[in-house]
């Protein structure tokens, strides 16, 4: 029976992770490491314990408390302060701790046990300036990449893994890439076995979205809550683009992973939906006013953000070279399972997030 542990446990992705594999393998024994730092988190106690996972409250960025835990023979690292919109004058060492400090904790702990090390990173570990000249063309509801391209690793497929790295990223994408630079060498000097997944948007049930993480979630719930939003930059009318992944499709993969170690060790690759699972947020925006019935004011802002980008779509041809696996959940049915989560627990949600008639 393997001992899995899983960073992060409580957030997002890591509490649905782990509910999921409880749900496909009873037998195993999953833990969910979480410091509750993140509004909401709490609202996935309940769920981790009626699917069997236990909840240890700890801190990655504190060795001995992971180290209290125990041998595990899985270390799925979840855990991250995800913000890329950071002001000038804001505190740094929660997410520097956190990311790349936590990181290397974790790959201790791996490392002590000769456990499977699976990291969840990001498409921020590619420099903004860099993604900001994408050569696109404006549509009526989105930008398009364009068929030629000057930059290497971008085609109509989206960015690859062969895309520049020279370059601001963010602190987020900076601490991430430090982390995935650290796994490669653990993978090389100790043996570890690792898999990096380069995640763009994740979205699905359980997102506590903002407007700078779990965009397509912040939608939802703002208009599922009627409270106004706005488009940020680039002109003001919400053509930016991402593609996004369903939190249930990336189970399946990470499921895949940690099934056969030996066929992933070593890879780092880009995990999202892809051209075809991509919207832009004026097409969010439509799918949200026909999912809920409501439509919020939205305010066009022209003033683009620190570290934003016109466009990103995930181009995960080599992953796709090395699995079955392919995402089958659309950019309508994350949007509407958001959306039967919400309506499911409204007053539950907005009073964790202090919006709506949870205030």
């Amino acid at each position: 029976m393997p001992r899995v542990l899983i960073t992060g446990g409580a957030g997002f992705v890591g509490g649905n992770l782990g509910v999921g594999l409880a749900a496909r393998h009873p037998d195993w024994e999953l833990i969910a490491f979480d410091n509750l730092h993140r509004s909401g988190s709490e609202l996935n106690l309940s769920r981790l314990e009626a699917a069997g996972v236990s909840f240890v409250r700890g801190d990655v960025r504190s060795r001995s408390e992971l180290f209290e835990l125990g041998p595990v023979d899985v270390l799925i690292e979840c855990s991250a302060e995800p913000s890329a919109v950071l002001e000038v004058d804001a505190e740094t060492e929660y997410p520097f701790q956190t990311n790349l400090v936590g990181a290397y904790n974790c790959l201790e702990l791996a490392r002590r046990d000769g456990a499977l090390f699976v990291f969840l990173s990001t498409s921020r570990v590619y420099p903004f300036p860099s993604l900001s000249g994408i050569a696109y063309t404006e549509g009526p509801t989105r930008f398009e990449l364009e068929a030629e391209q000057q930059l290497a690793g971008v085609s109509p497929a989206g960015v690859s893994e062969a895309f520049p790295l020279d370059g601001p990223r963010t602190l987020y994408g900076a601490t991430k890439l430090a982390a995935e630079l650290l796994i490669a060498e653990y993978g090389a000097r100790f043996g570890l076995r690792t898999v990096v997944n380069r995640c763009g948007v994740i979205a699905g049930p359980w997102q506590m979205g903002r407007v700078d993480q779990g965009v397509f979630a912040f939608w939802v719930l703002h208009h599922h809550f009627g409270v106004p939003l706005s488009y940020i930059g680039f002109g003001g009318a919400g053509k930016q683009v991402r593609d996004l992944l369903h939190v249930d499709d990336l189970i399946e993969l990470i499921d895949a992973q940690v099934l056969d170690p030996e066929h992933w060790a070593g890879v780092t690759a880009n995990v999202g939906g892809g051209p075809e699972c991509s919207l832009s947020l004026a097409e969010a925006t439509a799918l949200c006013r026909e999912l809920t019935g409501n439509a919020v004011a939205i305010e066009p802002v022209a003033q683009t953000r620190y570290g934003d980008v016109p466009i990103y779509v995930s181009d995960c041809r080599r992953l796709y070279g090395h699995t079955t696996w392919r995402p089958t959940r659309s950019a309508e049915r994350a949007l509407g399972d958001i959306v039967a989560w919400v309506a499911a627990n409204s007053a539950l949600v907005g009073g964790a997030l202090g919006i709506g008639a949870g205030r």
